[in-house]
């Protein structure tokens, strides 16, 4: 149906000679067209897409909060481990072992 439209739009500009009301008619044709082409090449020209779309934005965000959490997790890892070295040096170079014994 739209691309109908646009045929006939073209033709008019064609035939007429184009002035700035057929173009802007003809590019946001052209746009509409193309959007609905990539929506159903997508598989989100139905009437579940908005959910879908719902559903995708809401197992994206998830995926990024999982993702600050692990690096979060991983940096308290690194800094707890750097921290227990660097007193077990201190407790080495002060000779903390001698005196337990």
């Amino acid at each position: 149906m739209s691309g109908a439209l646009l045929a006939q739009l073209m033709a008019q500009g064609s035939s007429e000679g184009a002035d700035l009301t057929t173009l802007r008619a003809i590019a946001e044709e052209a746009g509409e067209v193309a959007a609905t082409r990539a929506l159903a090449r997508l598989g989100l020209d139905d009437g579940a897409a908005p959910k879908d779309m719902a559903e995708l934005r809401e197992l994206l965000g998830a995926w990024r909060d999982a993702k600050k959490r692990v690096w979060k997790a991983a940096l308290g890892w690194v800094v707890r481990i750097a921290g227990a070295l660097l007193l077990t040096g201190i407790a080495v170079k002060t000779g903390f072992w001698d005196w337990v014994k």
